[in-house]
C-alpha cells in the first residue's frame, strides 16, 4: 500500500516524462508494459486512504475508451488509407475515389505492414491517454492547482475545472446508480440516470459559483498559501525511476 502523500507534480512529470519515452520507442510491447506498470501503481495507490480521490477511478474509465480507439484505429486503417505494400493477408471491395483525393482509397489489399502500422497508432494513442489519466487518477487537481504560478492561475482554474467534468459526471452516475438500487429501483442504462445527472451536475455549478464569489475571488491578485509543499525524497525516487525510461526506449528500441 502506498502510505505517503506525493507532491501533486510528481506524478504528472512522470507522465510527461513517460509520454516522450513512448514516443521515443514507439513499440507496441514497450506500450503495454507501460500501461501495465501504471495501471499496477494505481491500484495499489486506490487501496491507500491517504492518496484516494474522487478521480481515483479515473484510469479504469480510460483504459475502456483506449480499447475503444484502438478498435476504431484499426477499423479506419483496414478499410481506408494508403496502400503499403508488403505481405498481403487479405484483400478487400475496392471503393473508387474522386480524382482529387488520389492516394488514398478505401478497401483493397490488407498488408501486414499495414495493419501492423494500425494497431501500432492505435496503441500508441491509448497508452497516452492511459499514462495522463493515471496522473490524473493519482493527484487532486485542486492540489496541482496550488502549485501554479499566480499568471496561469486562472488558466488553471479554467483548465481544471473543464478536466474534472467527466471524472466527476462518472462519480456522479455511479453515485446515483447505487442510490436507486438502495430504493428498489432497477433502470438499466442511461435513460433513469440523465435526469438526476443533469440536476446534480446543474447544482454542483451555483454552488461552485457562489463559493467563489463568497471567497471574493477575482478580487485581489494578491495569493496566500498556508502551507508549501515540497519535493520530497519519495517524489525524487518515482522522477528518477520515470526518467530512467527515455535512455532506455533510445538503447532498447
Amino acid at each position: 500500500m502506498m502510505k505517503k502523500r506525493f507532491h501533486p507534480l510528481t506524478w504528472w512529470i512522470g507522465a510527461i516524462v513517460l509520454a516522450i519515452a513512448i514516443s521515443l520507442a514507439d513499440d507496441i510491447a514497450f506500450n503495454v508494459a507501460v500501461v501495465a506498470g501504471i495501471s499496477f501503481i494505481v491500484f495499489t495507490a486506490n487501496r491507500s486512504a491517504i492518496d484516494k480521490t474522487p478521480w481515483s477511478g479515473g484510469l479504469w474509465f480510460a483504459l475502456k475508451i483506449a480499447l475503444v480507439i484502438i478498435a476504431i484505429r484499426t477499423f479506419i486503417g483496414i478499410a481506408i488509407g494508403v496502400p503499403v505494400p508488403g505481405n498481403t493477408l487479405f484483400e478487400l471491395p475496392i471503393l473508387y475515389l474522386p480524382d482529387w483525393m488520389a492516394g488514398i482509397r478505401i478497401g483493397g489489399a490488407i498488408t501486414q505492414e499495414r495493419l501492423f502500422f494500425a494497431v501500432s497508432e492505435g496503441v500508441h494513442i491509448a497508452t497516452l491517454i492511459c499514462i495522463f489519466a493515471a496522473a490524473t487518477s493519482l493527484t487532486s487537481p485542486h492540489r496541482l492547482l496550488r502549485q501554479m504560478p499566480i499568471f496561469i492561475y486562472e488558466f488553471g482554474v479554467a483548465l481544471v475545472i473543464a478536466t474534472s467534468v467527466l471524472p466527476q459526471l462518472v462519480s456522479s452516475a455511479s453515485r446515483i446508480k447505487s442510490a436507486q438500487r438502495m430504493r428498489g429501483i432497477e433502470r438499466r442504462g442511461w435513460a433513469g440516470v440523465a435526469l438526476p445527472l443533469l440536476e446534480e451536475s446543474l447544482a454542483r455549478s451555483l454552488d461552485l459559483a457562489a463559493a467563489m464569489d463568497s471567497r471574493g475571488y477575482g478580487f485581489s491578485r494578491k495569493r496566500s498559501r498556508y502551507r508549501r509543499e515540497k519535493l520530497l525524497r519519495h517524489d525524487l525516487t518515482v522522477i528518477a525511476s520515470s526518467l530512467a525510461f527515455i535512455p532506455l526506449a533510445v538503447v532498447a528500441f
